[in-house]
C-alpha cells in the first residue's frame, strides 16, 4: 500500500473547472482528476491559516480554540510519525518555507525523510546586500528578498515549484516498485506572490506585459478595476502552472501504474479572495466561502470510485484518520476526523454521513460553523475580544519566539482532554488589531444566497445554528475563555438571550461597505497620513475623537507604525463612513 497527498496553498475551488464550468483558468490537469478520482463538494477547512492547518492533517483535530500559529506540541498525534512507527516510509517534499521557521519547526522532523526547496514568498534564501536591505516593515523586507530569490529562479525550469515536482516524482520513481510508503508532495503554490513563468502568464493577455502585479495585501480593495483584474490573470497564470505541476503527478501515476493500490488526496488548506466581497487574500475579514469550501479530490482503491462527486461535510481534520485507516491502523482516541471512505458515496441527502457540521476558523477570530446549507460566524460580544488565551508547551510565533513581556503571566493549566495529561502554559494571547467584534456575528443561506451577499438577521434559524456551534466547541474541548468570549454557554441550552446577529447588524454592515475610492474624499492627504503626523496638526486629535475616540486615545498603541485612517479603513479597523465624516470635519477645520 501506497499513498500520495498533493497539497497546494491558497488554491480557489471557484477557479477550477471541476467546481465552475465557466472559469476562465485553463486547468484541463484538474479536470483529469476528477475523472480518476472523486470530487468533495463539502470539505471544508477547519484550523488556518497554513500551520493550524497541517497541525490539523497531523493530528486530526481542530487546534485554533487553544493555540494561535505554531508548532506540534508534544502531546500532538503526528500521523507521519505514527505511520513510520508502523513500518511506513514516510517522505515530504516542500517549498513551503513556514515549515523552517519558529513555528513550524517541529513539522517535518516527524517524516521519516524530508526535502526542502528554496525561495517562495521572500524566504531568506539568497544573500544580496544592498542599501537598506535591513530597513522597512516585515512585508517590505519579505518583498524585497523575494525581488532576490527571483533572480535566481529564471524560467520554469529553475521556479521552486518545478523544482519541488521534480524532487516528489524523483521519490516516486525511485519507489514505485517499493511497499508502504507516503509521499506527502507539498506546493506553497498558488499562494501569493504570484509568480510563474512567463510562458503561463502569456496565456493571460491582461498579465502578459509590463510590471507584474502579483501581491496583494491582506486587506480591502483599494485598487480600480483594471488592477484588480491583472491580479487575478496573475493567479489564473500560477493556477496553470500548478494544474501542469498536477498532470505530471498524474502522468507518474500512469507510468508506473500506482493507481490499484495508491491513495491519492490533492488538497488545499484554504482558499485566497481577489476582489470577492470588497476584500484581498485572507485573515482581515471573515471567512467566507471562497476560502473555506475548500476544493479536494480522493481517489482511494478501498472504494474505487472515480469521476463522481461526494456531497458529505468532511474537513481538514478527516485527512489523519483517512491515511491512518488506508494502512490499516485505527485513529487516535484524540482524533475528531473520521475516515472519508465510509462518506465517499454520499449523495445529497448524505450530507451529515461523516459530520454533523463543520467547525472552522482562526485563533481569536470568528468562530465558524455550517450545517452544509447555512454559514454561522460567531463575533465576540464586546470590542476586546478577550478573555483570548493561548495554551501551549511550545511558546512560538511565525516567525519569534514568544517575547518575554508576553511569557510573565503565564501559569500552569489544567490537563486538557487531549493533552495526554500534561499541564500547559496558559498565557493572555497577544491582542491583535485586526478585530472579529468590527465585521459582527453574521449568518448566510447558502441555498438561496451562495456567494454571502445578504445576511440575514432571523433568530430562530440563529437560535439553531448556535446550538450547534456549541456542541461543535464543546466537541473540540474548546477552554472555558472562548465560551466567555463568545457570549456562549459552556454548559446548557443555547437561549434567545445569547443571539448576536440583530445587535451587531449595524456594525456589521458598516464594516462590510466597499472601500472609498481616493478621489471622492475630503482631506484625503490628512487621511492618508501617518496617525502620529495626523495627531500633531492643530486640530485634527479632537475631530478623530468626536467620532473614533477609542483610536484617538488607546488604539493608536496596537496598529502597525505608519498605518493612516485609510488604511485602518482598508483593513476594516475603521469604517467607511467614518473616513467620510472625519475627512469632511477635518476639510472643515483646515478651512476655518
Amino acid at each position: 500500500m501506497r499513498a500520495v497527498v498533493l497539497m497546494f496553498d491558497s488554491l480557489n475551488r471557484h477557479v477550477l473547472p471541476p467546481y465552475a464550468a465557466d472559469t476562465p483558468v485553463h486547468a484541463p490537469n484538474f479536470a483529469r482528476l476528477a475523472e480518476r478520482s472523486v470530487t468533495m463538494d463539502g470539505f471544508y477547512a477547519g484550523s488556518m491559516p497554513c500551520m493550524p492547518a497541517r497541525r490539523e492533517m497531523h493530528t486530526g483535530r481542530h487546534n485554533f480554540l487553544h493555540r494561535s500559529w505554531g508548532p506540534l506540541e508534544p502531546f500532538d498525534d503526528s500521523v507521519p510519525q505514527l505511520l513510520g512507527e508502523a513500518g511506513v516510509h514516510t517522505h515530504l517534499v516542500s517549498d513551503h518555507p513556514h515549515y523552517w521557521e519558529d513555528g513550524g519547526a517541529t513539522y517535518h522532523t516527524r517524516f521519516t525523510t524530508w526535502e526542502f526547496l528554496r525561495g517562495q514568498e521572500g524566504d531568506p534564501w539568497k544573500g544580496v546586500v544592498s542599501p537598506g536591505h535591513a530597513s522597512g516593515s516585515v512585508l517590505h523586507r519579505m518583498r524585497r528578498q523575494d525581488a532576490v530569490n527571483r533572480t535566481y529562479m529564471d524560467g520554469a525550469a529553475g521556479h521552486s515549484q518545478v523544482r519541488t515536482v521534480d524532487a516528489g516524482l524523483h521519490f516516486l520513481e525511485t519507489n514505485a516498485g517499493s511497499d508502504d510508503w507516503f509521499l506527502q508532495l507539498e506546493l506553497f503554490d498558488p499562494h501569493e506572490p504570484f509568480y510563474s513563468a512567463p510562458r503561463f502568464r502569456e496565456r493571460y493577455t491582461s498579465a502578459a506585459g509590463g510590471q507584474a502585479v502579483d501581491w496583494p495585501g491582506y486587506r480591502k480593495v483599494t485598487e480600480p478595476a483594471e488592477h484588480v483584474a491583472q491580479v487575478r490573470a496573475e493567479y489564473a497564470a500560477l493556477v496553470s502552472m500548478c494544474d501542469e505541476s498536477l498532470g505530471r503527478v498524474l502522468d507518474a501515476m500512469d507510468a508506473h501504474d500506482l493507481w490499484d493500490d495508491t491513495l491519492l488526496i490533492v488538497n488545499t488548506d484554504h482558499g485566497f479572495l481577489l476582489g470577492e466581497h470588497g476584500w484581498w487574500a485572507k485573515s482581515a475579514q471573515p471567512w467566507f466561502q471562497e476560502l473555506v469550501n475548500l476544493p479536494a479530490f480522493v481517489w482511494d482503491p478501498r472504494h474505487g470510485g472515480r469521476g463522481t462527486r461526494c456531497a458529505a461535510l468532511a474537513q481538514t481534520i478527516d485527512i489523519a484518520p483517512t491515511l491512518l485507516g488506508f494502512f490499516g491502523l485505527p485513529p487516535t482516541p484524540d482524533m475528531q476526523g473520521k475516515d472519508l471512505c465510509a462518506a465517499l458515496d454520499a449523495g445529497p441527502d448524505d450530507v451529515h454521513v461523516l459530520h454533523e457540521s463543520a467547525l472552522f476558523g482562526v485563533h481569536g477570530g470568528h468562530v465558524n460553523v455550517t450545517d452544509g446549507r447555512h454559514v454561522y460566524m460567531r463575533a465576540p460580544v464586546e470590542r476586546a475580544n478577550a478573555p483570548l488565551e493561548e495554551y501551549t508547551l511550545m511558546p512560538t510565533h511565525m516567525r519569534s519566539r514568544f517575547a518575554p513581556a508576553e511569557l510573565e503571566s503565564w501559569e500552569p493549566a489544567d490537563p486538557l482532554p487531549f493533552t495526554k495529561g500534561l499541564r500547559t502554559m496558559r498565557m493572555p494571547a497577544a491582542g491583535h488589531w485586526m478585530n472579529p467584534w468590527l465585521h459582527g456575528t453574521l449568518l448566510y443561506d447558502l441555498a438561496t444566497d451562495p456567494h454571502q451577499e445578504h445576511p440575514l438577521a432571523d433568530d430562530e434559524r440563529e437560535l439553531a445554528l448556535a446550538g450547534l456551534l456549541v456542541a461543535a466547541m464543546r466537541a473540540a474541548q474548546a477552554p472555558p475563555s472562548q465560551f466567555a468570549r463568545l457570549g456562549l454557554p459552556e454548559t446548557g441550552d443555547v437561549g434567545p438571550e445569547h443571539l448576536l446577529v440583530a445587535a451587531q447588524a449595524a456594525r456589521a454592515a458598516a464594516t462590510a461597505e466597499p472601500m472609498a475610492e481616493v478621489a471622492t474624499l475630503q482631506a484625503a492627504d490628512l487621511l492618508r497620513a501617518p496617525l502620529g503626523e495626523l495627531f500633531d496638526r492643530p486640530g485634527a486629535r479632537s475631530v478623530v475623537e468626536r467620532r473614533l475616540p477609542s483610536l484617538a486615545q488607546t488604539e493608536q498603541l496596537t496598529v502597525p507604525p505608519g498605518a493612516s485612517l485609510y488604511s485602518l479603513a482598508a483593513a476594516g479597523v475603521v469604517s467607511v463612513a467614518d473616513l467620510r465624516v472625519i475627512g469632511a470635519e477635518l476639510a472643515a477645520e483646515l478651512a476655518a
